[in-house]
């Protein structure tokens, strides 16, 4: 015999079917995840046979922090509909929405891969480890603007909260179709 299948009512899907904020803890085990991988890889090559760390990752990492910055307070005065700006487009919120969550995992798997090095070149005496600390310490400051960022674009993205009792009252409105 077969059970009936029964799907729940509109608008009360189970909770794994919704996409949910950013939750901390798995930004903290991705980023633990990459410090202990990012230590793995440095310590067991050797170091000095490597070429010195760029620039070029740390300045891409701040850059986007600050375009995922400028995007939260520009979206946000847009969806709380500030005079003299134009309302937001909702397809676009829900891409900057996917682009946080994107931001903010791969600025954490950054922040733990260059706290891994930084954390292994503080302890490596040679003259390259030394030359490369600056570099490793800006790509930890600039993952962690990125992950700062992007967090901050995705809670500026959500729909703000309606008051229930204004909509209650023009619902009460006398001649005005709707329930009584």
């Amino acid at each position: 015999m077969t059970q009936s299948q029964s799907r729940p009512p509109r608008g009360q899907e189970p909770d794994g079917s919704r996409m949910g904020p950013t939750r901390i803890s798995t930004l903290l085990v991705a980023a633990l995840a990459a410090a202990a991988l990012a230590w793995l890889l440095i310590s067991s090559f050797y170091y000095s046979g490597i070429p010195r760390l760029p620039w070029l990752p740390v300045v891409t990492l701040a850059a986007l922090a600050v375009l995922e910055a400028y995007a939260a307070v520009n979206t946000r005065g847009r969806i709380d509909r500030k005079p003299g700006r134009e309302p937001v487009n909702p397809l676009l919120v829900a891409r900057f929405v996917v682009l946080a969550k994107a931001s903010a995992l791969a600025g954490a798997i950054f922040v733990g891969f260059y706290a891994g090095l930084t954390g292994w070149l503080f302890v490596e005496p040679t003259n390259a480890a030394i030359e490369d600390r600056p570099v490793a310490g800006a790509g930890v400051l600039a993952s962690f603007a990125l992950v700062a960022a992007a967090i901050w674009l995705e809670r500026f993205c959500r729909v703000p909260e309606q008051d229930d009792d204004a909509d209650r009252d023009a619902d009460d409105r006398p001649g005005r179709p709707g329930r009584r």
